[in-house]
């Protein structure tokens, strides 16, 4: 009955975007939060607010997190609004890249009052922190779970209304340093922006996109069940809109197995020895690299909604959650591997690929820690694909989990995060289970 009832994942969408554009012009409340589950198109709602806000003679400001992604915003935003005077508000020593050259209407300083009264302002939370004088009717705040409360106080006095967007189901701020001595105060640092937001303002509206326009059919629904049990999301796309094909034979091993596999299912678990090893554990670091050239040398084509184009270097990305490993991947790579995407899951946030390849964070440990555990980690290195994801694992960790129930600390006055890392983890290992190649 619920399938009979449901509405174009487009116009779903649409819906939704409308309802968030609709608060913004209401002026109704002084901020509007909208959660955004992988690929549901949480730049294109930026850029589109942004466009409209500006058409309509309100100046505003944009914070995101990463200098790469203030030059994704600008560059969309400069497509999308080509007459728009935009500016980029950056570090003394910034040299802009192509993507912002190739703009005249984008200005790039240090300093506001260089930029010469731009409609929009764009610059990193910690570039905007240091600015202190000015004001704007309007910001938006993109990747707003990810930018810690602190962070947000800091450049708070610099609007009067605010848009957060933001993907509640991914990595959360982190520290080098001891946070216990604030843990359950209502103004705690280390929480989300959004988090300390909506605990002092219960009644802001909360929008939350419902479609996934980058996982394919056979992934949305597992990464959803897994990471967003309570809000969940569906594939903008259906079973037959994405074919992930080859064009060059290979010698049928295991890693052959794999590919195939997880270009007819969109999943691939393969599943090396059990066995407790270093976190670099040069066995992983090889299979890694091994499935990612076998992808390349079988001349991998993807394609989506009756378009098709190669899988090159640039659209396959390996994810792990150490830097030493994944310098052991990029190593095992070689120059035939040099285009491929090597990288933590905290620098995998907000980019996407057609085939990505997982090692699995818990793979060869002797115990599940809270980094190793925690859900966000598994949810970006798992939410990245378009096609096909192959995870990389040693045999074993459902067992680890087993044996290692969560056991977080529970402290007054701090909300409980759902899903909590080891029911994601033992989620998505019952799905993988059953997309197993055995080495």
């Amino acid at each position: 009955m619920r399938a009979a009832l449901e509405l174009p994942p487009a116009v779903e969408a649409e819906r939704v975007i409308t309802a968030v554009l609709a608060d913004l012009r209401s002026g109704d409340h002084r901020g509007v939060v909208v959660d955004s589950p992988p690929g549901a198109g949480k730049s294109t709602l930026v850029v589109r607010a942004a466009a409209e806000l500006a058409g309509a003679g309100e100046p505003l400001i944009i914070i995101a997190q990463t200098n790469e992604q203030v030059d994704d915003l600008i560059d969309r935003l400069a497509r999308k609004a080509p007459g728009l005077r935009i500016g980029r508000l950056s570090a003394g020593d910034y040299r802009p890249s192509e993507r912002i050259t190739a703009h005249e209407t984008v200005r790039v300083a240090a300093k506001v009052a260089d930029l010469g009264g731009p409609a929009v302002i764009i610059g990193t939370a910690a570039k905007w922190a240091t600015v202190t004088e000015g004001s704007w009717p309007w910001a938006i705040v993109d990747e707003a779970y990810q930018m810690r409360s602190d962070a947000l106080l800091r450049v708070a006095g610099r609007f009067e209304r605010a848009l957060f967007v933001g993907d509640p189901g991914q990595l959360d701020p982190f520290s080098t340093v001891d946070v216990a001595r604030w843990t359950g105060l209502t103004w705690d640092p280390m929480q989300s922006a959004v988090a300390v937001l909506l605990r002092h303002n219960p009644d802001l509206p909360v929008h939350r996109l419902p479609v996934s326009w980058r996982l394919p059919a056979s992934a949305a629904p597992v990464v959803a069940r897994a990471f967003y049990p309570f809000t969940g999301f569906r594939a903008g796309t259906g079973p037959d809109d994405r074919v992930l094909t080859f064009t060059e034979a290979g010698p049928g091993d295991t890693v052959d197995a794999a590919v195939e596999l997880a270009a007819t299912s969109g999943w691939a678990l393969y599943e090396l020895p059990a066995r407790h090893t270093l976190r670099t554990d040069s066995e992983a670091a090889a299979a890694c690299a091994a499935l990612a050239l076998r992808v390349l040398q079988r001349g991998a084509v993807a394609y989506s909604s009756g378009e098709s184009s190669p899988v090159d270097a640039s659209r396959i990305a390996v994810g792990a959650a150490h830097r030493d490993q994944v310098a052991a991947i990029r190593a095992r790579l070689g120059e035939a591997g040099a285009g491929v995407t090597v990288d933590t899951a905290n620098r995998l946030q907000g980019r996407e690929y057609d085939v990505t390849i997982v090692l699995h964070p818990l793979s060869g440990r002797r115990d599940a820690t809270g980094f190793h555990l925690e859900s966000g980690r598994l949810c970006v290195l798992t939410s990245r694909h378009r096609h096909a994801c192959i995870v990389v694992a040693r045999a074993g960790i459902a067992e680890l989990l087993d044996a290692h129930p969560s056991t977080e600390v529970v402290h007054l006055n701090v909300p409980v995060k759902f899903p909590d890392g080891w029911e994601a983890n033992q989620s998505m290992q019952s799905h993988f289970l059953g997309t197993r190649v055995s080495v």
